[in-house]
């Protein structure tokens, strides 16, 4: 939810603070103060963190209500890193987690996370985002360490030339232990999309990894970077992904969609390459369908 208002002759002259607490007395001080540090409101369109600044008669505020689950204090060390070089790096997102910021919500983002941890290692480069992952889907994500490597692996991703392997966790049994789909994807809605015509040309190859009794593990490598593009293929298909429930999936603990290795040619034709451990939840899941896959091996 985002509250919105216009900064009136009451307000102004006051701490950003105390006029957010005059316009929205629902909210405790100390919510909005949480809510300022994880970086929830602009002013006039622009992101505002310092509690003391000075509002003006006929500033637009907008606010946006992050739950408490949502707000992760997410850091990177050294040792979270999967692959690291002098150009690029990659992480473990976790499920729940925003790739990128959003426009009420800077902390707890892999962007944000990333950034702190390139200031820590004495760069000064911003976090460039160049590929995304679902706030469901888990697994690698690569930035790019400076403009030069972001602008090469962005015309890598255009291209088509940089390999992604996902792993999901799909209702049903598909008929053959490999196969294709490519269906054109296009919007529905804001928040989903679906196979339809016209749309954008998308392809997707599957294999079956192992089989549980009424569910079946896939790898998914997408030749296209359509958004929600696995989701909405496996659900075309009648193998909607297990936690997915925008798209006809079972109710899960988490959505059974993760990202399980990235790689291409980086700078200098130098081969990069990251893969990601399944976390917890979904080692968990695959026991209780009985799928009896060694997840480590693959």
């Amino acid at each position: 939810m985002i509250l919105q208002a216009i900064v009136g002759s009451e307000q102004a002259g006051l701490r950003l603070d105390d006029g957010l607490k005059a316009l929205f007395p629902q909210l405790s001080k100390t919510e909005i103060r949480r809510l300022l540090d994880w970086g929830s409101c602009t002013v006039n369109l622009s992101l505002v963190r310092v509690a003391s600044r000075t509002l003006h008669s006929g500033d637009a505020i907008a606010l946006g209500l992050i739950e408490k689950e949502r707000c992760i204090d997410l850091a990177y060390l050294p040792t979270d890193m999967l692959y690291e070089e002098m150009d690029y790096l990659a992480v473990n997102k976790g499920v729940g987690i925003n790739s990128q910021r959003t426009p009420y919500q800077l902390k707890g983002t892999a962007e944000y996370a990333v950034e702190c941890y390139l200031r820590t290692q004495g760069s000064k480069e911003q976090a460039r985002i160049v590929h995304r992952l679902d706030r469901g889907t888990s697994g690698v994500l690569f930035f790019p360490k400076h403009k030069r490597a972001a602008t090469h692996i962005s015309a890598e991703l255009k291209a088509g030339r940089v390999t992604k392997i996902y792993w999901a966790v799909v209702t049903g049994h598909p008929k053959e232990e490999s196969w294709t789909i490519s269906e054109p994807i296009g919007k529905l809605n804001k928040f989903r999309y679906g196979v339809i015509s016209p749309g954008k040309e998308s392809t997707t190859e599957f294999r079956v990894v192992a089989k549980g009794e009424t569910s079946t593990l896939v790898e998914a490598r997408p030749l296209t970077g359509r958004t929600h593009q696995i989701r909405v293929h496996l659900s075309h298909w009648g193998l909607p992904i297990i936690g997915d429930t925008s798209y006809g999936g079972l109710q899960a603990s988490r959505m059974m969609l993760h990202c399980r290795t990235m790689a291409f040619n980086g700078l200098h034709n130098k081969p990069v390459s990251a893969t990601a451990p399944v976390d917890a939840l979904f080692r968990d899941l695959c026991r209780e369908l009985g799928i009896a896959a060694d997840l480590d091996a693959f």
